[in-house]
C-alpha cells in the first residue's frame, strides 16, 4: 500500500449519507475511519439511519458494484469486505451510492464532505447530525412513504387504520435520536 493510501486509512472521513429523492431530505453526517471496508460501512449506515439489515444492499464506486458475493447473484460482485474506504475513496468531494433492498431500492448518496485527523480520545465511527426518522422497512421505497406519511395525516385516508396499526400513531417523521444512533454505533469495532 502507498503511503498516501496508508495515511488515508488512519483518517476520519466525514461522510453525508442523504437518501436519495426523500422531500425533504433524509440524511446522517457520520465519522468514519478510513481504514473502515465496505462490509463495516455498510453496518455504519444500517445503524446510522436505523434500517435493520432485512435486506440486501450493494455500494456503486466507480461504476463498480460491492456487496457480499452470493453463489445466488445475477451479476458478479466484488466482495466488499476486501476493500476499505481509503483505497477505494482517495479524495474529498468523491460520491458514490450505496443501496439498500432491490426491491424498495433505497438509495443513499454518499458525499465524502472531509477527511481530517482523528481527535485524540475520539470513539469511531460517531454521528455527528442527521435529520429525520428513517422510513420503516418494506413501506415500498421513498414514493411508499410518502404515501405512508400522507395516509397518517388524514384519519379519512382508506390506508390510515393500515398503517397506524402497522407503525403506530405517534411516528414522527422529522424525529431523530442522534444519542440513540451512538450507543449503536459503540458496539462498531473498526
Amino acid at each position: 500500500m502507498s503511503a498516501r493510501k496508508n495515511d488515508l486509512c488512519n483518517q476520519i472521513y466525514q461522510l453525508k449519507i442523504t437518501l436519495r429523492g426523500s422531500k425533504p431530505p433524509i440524511w446522517r453526517r457520520v465519522l468514519v475511519p478510513g481504514r473502515a471496508t465496505l462490509y463495516q460501512l455498510h453496518w455504519i449506515i444500517q445503524m446510522a439511519m436505523g434500517w435493520t439489515n432485512s435486506h440486501l444492499h450493494q455500494f456503486i464506486i466507480g461504476g463498480e458494484y460491492y456487496s457480499e458475493p452470493s453463489p445466488f447473484d445475477f451479476e458478479q460482485v466484488v466482495d466488499e469486505r476486501k476493500f476499505k474506504l481509503c483505497e477505494l475513496i482517495p479524495f474529498e468531494k468523491a460520491r458514490f451510492v450505496y443501496e439498500y433492498d432491490f426491491g424498495d431500492s433505497w438509495q443513499h448518496v454518499i458525499l465524502v464532505e472531509k477527511i481530517i485527523p482523528p481527535e485524540p480520545g475520539a470513539r469511531y465511527p460517531r454521528c455527528i447530525k442527521g435529520k429525520r426518522a428513517c422510513p420503516p422497512e418494506d413501506v415500498g421505497g421513498v414514493w411508499g412513504y410518502e404515501e405512508m406519511l400522507a395516509a397518517l395525516k388524514d384519519s379519512s385516508h382508506p390506508e390510515h387504520e393500515m398503517y397506524v396499526e402497522w407503525i403506530g400513531d405517534d411516528f414522527d417523521p422529522e424525529e431523530f435520536d442522534l444519542e440513540w444512533v451512538n450507543d449503536d454505533l459503540s458496539e462498531l469495532k473498526i
